[in-house]
């Protein structure tokens, strides 16, 4: 009976070995530069380069030095801040976030960056003691970062930052973009009463001054905004005779002036002028 077992069970640890998620530790690191964790399997799924060159974010000339500034530092192995880009939104957080990698990872080859879904906040501290073994050096996004569901991810966060009894890693850069400075949710829940919901908030504000980088993205101005669609329009070799016209009456249907929204005119424009674009 058991000789003819064997070969069943054979074929089911086969299937489940196939099954199995991806182990961490085999990460090869080497194969991108861009990366997504899944916390699930563990697994790391490399991505293309970002295509959007730095120089062609217009209107936050201030904001690209200095974060660019920081993560040079943290390039070099020198003191460096983890970094919140906070602001209105559409105005080019996410894209200097991953455009300002781009550039200093063409000097750096042992820069990674790893994206983070908001959702898998509490999956942090363990994916920082991860990386802490690694010998590359890692930034770590997560895009439009906020903390809807009370102060649990909040405190993963924050655990993550601090990095418990062994400090945070060294070779770990934390980066989030967020519409709100203190990542506060939109609403607590009233029914949790007052002192609950105020601690809450005190939880989550809290995050906040981990960051020892904060950089603000105010409104665009129309003067900015046309000269973000020029900036655009130059570099594809996009040409129209009422191209400020044109993009004010873009903004004036979307009800916004964003680099978000000068990005889709030219996309628009792109296409109608049957050009094509590296997003």
């Amino acid at each position: 009976m058991d000789a003819e077992l064997k070969p069943l069970l054979q074929r089911i640890a086969e299937a489940l070995e196939r099954l199995r998620p991806p182990r961490v530790g085999a990460t090869d690191f080497a194969a991108a530069r861009l990366f997504r964790h899944d916390p699930a399997s563990g697994a790391f799924h490399a991505a293309p380069d970002y295509p959007l060159a730095l120089e062609s974010l217009v209107g936050v000339d201030r904001q690209k030095g200095r974060f660019l500034q920081n993560l040079e530092r943290f390039a070099q192995a020198l003191p460096a801040n983890h970094a919140l880009l906070w602001g209105v939104r559409g105005t080019g957080k996410s894209s200097l976030a991953k455009a300002a990698f781009m550039a200093v990872a063409e000097a750096a080859p042992d820069l990674k960056l790893v994206e983070v879904d908001r959702d898998q906040v509490t999956a942090l501290p363990d994916l920082f003691d991860f990386l802490r073994a690694r010998p590359e050096r890692f930034v770590v996004l997560c895009d439009d970062l906020s903390f809807e569901e009370g102060a649990a991810a909040a405190k993963a966060l924050k655990s993550a930052l601090e990095g418990g009894v062994s400090g945070p890693p060294a070779n770990v850069l934390f980066v989030a973009t967020s519409n709100r400075r203190h990542l506060m949710p939109r609403g607590h829940g009233e029914d949790r009463g007052l002192i609950a919901a105020a601690e809450d908030a005190e939880e989550e504000v809290s995050v906040s001054d981990r960051f020892g980088l904060w950089i603000g993205f105010p409104p665009m101005d129309q003067e900015t905004y046309l000269a973000a669609v020029a900036g655009y329009a130059k570099r594809f070799g996009l040409k129209v005779p009422d191209l400020d016209r044109r993009a004010l009456q873009w903004a004036q249907t979307r009800g916004a002036r964003s680099g978000r929204v000068a990005w889709q005119f030219i996309r628009d424009l792109a296409g109608e002028l049957g050009k094509t674009l590296p997003l």
